[in-house]
């Protein structure tokens, strides 16, 4: 499902970079629709009148080489602001007849100190006393295109901010979509409502009567099957479902084996007692643990997971009659990080069982009707339906559930311990007011037994790795700062708690360079 008739939006053409839907999130965190194409769709775009704004946004491609990533040069001429972001700075001056150079010896990764060169209705109210910018690039551009001006420049950059102010065409090295930046969010304020000339028209509660009509429009006197787990985004997709076609919606909660503890249960009870929901249990638990015996590898959990959904729900739909949709909780950061924007292997990062692992063939149709939102868009849309905040606000529990938090091989005996030690980890969260103050939380567990002292006996157990994060969007993460009282408390009650775990640690890893979850 795609936003239709939106009167003023912003284009954004995605050249593979990581952190282009951050660009989409920073757009509409200022009220503006933004929409994400490739650069081959962006000639299937006919009618340009409700674009009011175009970006183009980094990526792995270099403009250095014969063939390279590329609009086409028309869209210079429709009198369209555009802001070019690293790789989109780069092509613009390439395309106006810059000169761009790959340098190893003075590339810029990280953060880096930008200076005011002239002023710019790009970066009014932009600079500070000591501004820096996150900088991730090896090529520069050395000459400046004709008809453009520098308007600033870091030590390693001379032309970091560029602007032909006649073509209303703007060009930055750095990334000001990502928080590292300094005041980077008025780098877009200034674009969209200095340069554009957009007026606030968009927000995620706003979308709720229409995403119900476009439910309604799609599906009309057909039946969906709705794959609900319980977590935000599927309870939010049921909700939309049961508002828009009501008698029409099957609720189907699959017992994998692999939810948390007594969480299955609890979310069976209020979807069915509370949003009075047509639920149906299926248990499944068996039938997964079979498929995912001696399975190590993450990917082939992730597929194994998503093919054993489709299964039982396809199974499932031959009991009813007029059957043809399934719907899921599928989220914008899903379907970046299941396939390239650009269909380069590089820039993919892991299968959601929600996107990559479903197969080719299937006999059902897909709803997805969040699939372009993020997170926390999704909780805005989950308060405008009446969700209850435990749902609500719920830490994100990935689809494939303890198979990607029990690191190798799955058994009964690993999933039993790690569902202790994750319900000890999140009541303490809860009794220490932490809980809220994290993005996401888990226990997983380590394939590896070590040698540990109990009561004066040697013990050789697991190792539980706990990890906690603070988030804005899952797409980039840092680990929360635990006090070590903490620790030492989450540590010993573990230990001594869940027979099987001797050693905890806890994982202070960044996204990037990791992801959130281990596998």
């Amino acid at each position: 499902m795609q936003f239709h008739n939106v009167k003023e939006k912003v284009l954004i053409i995605d050249f593979g970079s990581q952190v282009t839907k951050l660009i989409a999130r920073r757009v509409r965190e200022l009220g503006i629709f933004s929409e994400i194409i490739t650069p081959k769709e962006i000639k299937r775009v006919k009618d340009f009148n409700s674009i009011r704004g175009i970006i183009l946004s980094g990526g792995p491609s270099t403009v250095t080489k014969e063939k390279f990533e590329r609009v086409p040069i028309e869209i210079f001429s429709k009198k369209i602001p555009i802001l070019g972001i690293c790789y989109g700075l780069q092509l613009i001056a390439k395309l106006y007849g810059g000169k761009i150079k790959s340098s190893k010896r003075k590339r810029e990764f990280g953060r880096a100190f930008i200076f005011k060169k002239r002023r710019s209705e790009l970066t009014k109210n932009f600079f500070k006393n000591k501004s820096s910018v996150w900088m991730s690039h090896e090529d520069a551009v050395v000459k400046l295109p004709k008809n453009f001006q520098v308007i600033a420049y870091t030590k390693d950059s001379r032309l970091t901010i560029i602007e032909n102010k006649k073509k209303k065409i703007y060009g930055v090295q750095f990334h000001p979509e990502i928080t590292h930046t300094d005041n980077g969010k008025q780098i877009f304020k200034n674009f969209l409502f200095s340069i554009c000339k957009i007026k606030k028209r968009w927000n995620a509660a706003s979308q709720k009567t229409k995403l119900i009509n476009d439910i309604k429009n799609i599906v009309q006197k057909d039946k969906v099957l709705c794959a609900l787990s319980g977590g935000v985004d599927s309870s939010v997709v049921a909700l939309l479902i049961n508002k828009a076609i009501k008698k029409n919606l099957i609720c189907i909660m699959v017992d994998t084996g692999l939810m948390r503890k007594n969480e299955f249960k609890y979310n069976y009870k209020i979807f069915k007692k509370k949003y009075k929901l047509n639920v149906k249990l299926i248990n499944a638990s068996e039938i997964f643990l079979k498929k995912l015996k001696n399975v190590t590898n993450p990917e082939k959990k992730r597929k194994i997971i998503g093919n054993l959904f489709i299964k039982i729900f396809e199974k499932e739909s031959k009991k009813f009659q007029n059957i043809k949709y399934l719907a899921q909780g599928t989220l914008y950061p899903d379907v970046i990080e299941s396939k390239s924007s650009t269909g380069s292997k590089s820039s993919k990062i892991k299968s959601h069982h929600n996107v990559g692992g479903l197969p080719k063939k299937m006999n059902l149709k897909l709803i997805e009707p969040l699939k372009e939102f993020f997170k926390d868009e999704v909780r805005i849309l989950g308060n405008a339906l009446g969700l209850s905040k435990k749902i609500c606000y719920r830490h994100p529990f990935p689809g494939p559930g303890l198979a990607i938090r029990i690191i190798g091989n799955i058994t009964i005996e690993k999933i039993k311990i790690l569902q202790e030690a994750d319900f000890i980890y999140m009541n303490e969260l809860l009794k220490n007011n932490l809980y809220d103050k994290i993005w996401q939380a888990y226990a997983a567990l380590l394939p590896v037994k070590t040698v540990g002292v109990m009561g004066d006996s040697r013990t050789y157990e697991y190792t539980c790795l706990l990890r906690a994060v603070t988030s804005e969007d899952g797409m980039s993460a840092d680990y929360f700062n635990f006090p070590k009282s903490f620790l030492d408390r989450i540590s010993n009650k573990i230990v001594n708690n869940v027979k099987g775990i001797n050693r905890v640690v806890y994982d202070i890893s960044s996204k990037p360079p990791s992801t959130i979850e281990l596998e």
